[in-house]
């Protein structure tokens, strides 16, 4: 049986923990709600539904799933619902959910799937900056920045891939390529423009200011960002790739409230209310923390010390999904597959529903040259969360293992026909080029 270097397994963890990619549409020009004017999206708001429907999911079990604290859950969704209700896309299929993510961030997809990571929710201090939070990311699916996004990307993208398949001049790679070029997942989620941020933060403000928040929750919710990214600047290092942060946005914040709003900064911003809805998860505040430690020492590639801040997480809150697939990711890492075993186990008794542990056990069962333990586990992923071409890879290699290269040669083809960028992309024409399936 062919031996999978360390550094293959790592890649197979980042992948396993990865969103997926998302095949984008190009549909010429339509009206912008919020401005009426013209202009070029990405895909229909049927598309963009459709789109949320199948792949906001999988974006969300990347994100170690939604909270399985029922009450804050709900309070996220009715915080979100008093604004979207009253937006200018009120029938856009709107939800909204507190994620078990450690890092600071909150983003949504094009049709109105919200995600709010508990580490965002722990450093915020009152329900109007959460409304100010969810305001913003309505916002972005009121004035379809994503699917603009999704439209640029395209045009750049549909090119260069007609000019690599020129160049190939050979039929047979053309299934390989798709003309119309790939999106992933973390590219509609990817940096938004300074005027897309201007523009929900705009927005935002509106929206919470018309469900009867004060509108200074916007200047707090800001204020505390920046504050965080001087004393903890790794934990939003997503949260600012994807939504730009300026003293400028602070500062037009505080103007708009004090300009426009100025009659609504006397409403009493609700503290007590948003202290007592995440009160579970302010009792684990201390887990969060040095599993966010641990977190950023992992990265830095500090192994031992990750797993200590882990164990101390662990001790402290056995039963936390997140806690117990973070020790998994990193016993995998550090070569101890078996241990990897008991932590995964617990994950999936802790949280049944939630894929990613899933994922990860079959992962883990190749690390243990368990090809077919591992099909298992990826099957039965697939089943509870379709659609992940990380998936169809996982499966090709975990049959490749068995020697079965018909099987494998299928997988791989089918996932080189869905993405055609990256180290798994590349992997998988090889395997096919090798074999004799391409040329």
């Amino acid at each position: 049986m062919r031996t999978q270097p360390r550094r293959d397994f790592l890649r197979l963890i980042g992948l396993a923990s990865a969103a997926v990619v998302l095949p984008p549409w190009l549909q010429g020009c339509a009206t912008d709600p919020v401005t009426g004017k013209t202009s070029l999206v990405g895909m229909s708001e049927a598309q963009e539904k459709s789109l949320d429907k199948q792949h906001a999911p999988h974006q969300f079990s990347a994100d170690y799933g939604a909270s399985q604290d029922t009450r804050l859950n709900r309070y996220v969704e009715y915080v979100g619902a008093r604004m979207w209700a009253d937006s200018h896309r009120p029938k856009m299929p709107y939800t909204a959910r507190a994620l078990n993510a450690n890092y600071v961030n909150a983003y949504t997809f094009p049709a109105g799937s919200i995600g709010v990571t508990r580490g965002i929710l722990l450093e915020m201090e009152s329900e109007d900056e959460l409304a100010a939070l969810m305001g913003h990311e309505i916002g972005h699916v009121n004035a379809r920045h994503a699917a603009e996004r999704a439209g640029k990307s395209l045009l750049v993208q549909g090119g260069l891939v007609l000019a690599q398949v020129a160049a190939a001049g050979n039929e047979q790679y053309q299934p390989i390529i798709q003309l119309a070029g790939q999106i992933g997942g973390s590219a509609l989620l990817a940096k938004y423009s300074r005027d897309d941020e201007r523009e929900a933060d705009a927005l935002g403000m509106d929206y919470m200011v018309k469900a009867g928040y004060n509108p200074d929750g916007m200047s707090g919710l800001m204020g505390m960002l920046q504050s965080q990214s001087k004393s903890k600047p790794g934990l939003l290092e997503t949260m600012f790739a994807s939504h730009p942060m300026s003293e400028e946005r602070h500062a037009t914040a505080q103007k708009r409230a004090a300009k426009k709003y100025a009659a609504e900064r006397g409403r009493k911003e609700n503290r007590e209310r948003y202290m007592d809805s995440i009160a579970d998860l302010r009792r684990i505040k201390t887990v969060v923390v040095a599993q966010q430690q641990g977190e950023g020492l992992m990265s830095k590639k500090q192994l031992p010390q990750a797993e200590e801040r882990f164990d101390q997480a662990l001790r402290q809150a056995p039963d936390d999904y997140t806690g117990n697939v973070l020790m998994a990711k990193l016993m995998t890492a550090q070569k101890r597959p078996r241990e990897a075993e008991t932590y995964l186990a617990q994950a999936r008794a802790i949280y049944p529903s939630e894929g990613q542990a899933l994922q990860l056990s079959g992962v883990n069962k190749l690390a243990l040259n368990q090809p077919d333990a591992a099909l298992q586990f990826f099957e039965a992923y697939e089943q509870r969360l379709p659609g992940n071409p990380n998936t169809t890879f996982l499966m090709g290699v975990a049959h490749e293992e068995r020697r079965d290269r018909k099987q494998a040669a299928q997988y791989f083809y089918r996932y080189a026909q869905q993405v055609n960028s990256g180290q798994e992309a590349q992997y998988a024409v090889n395997r096919l080029k090798s074999w004799g399936y391409l040329k």
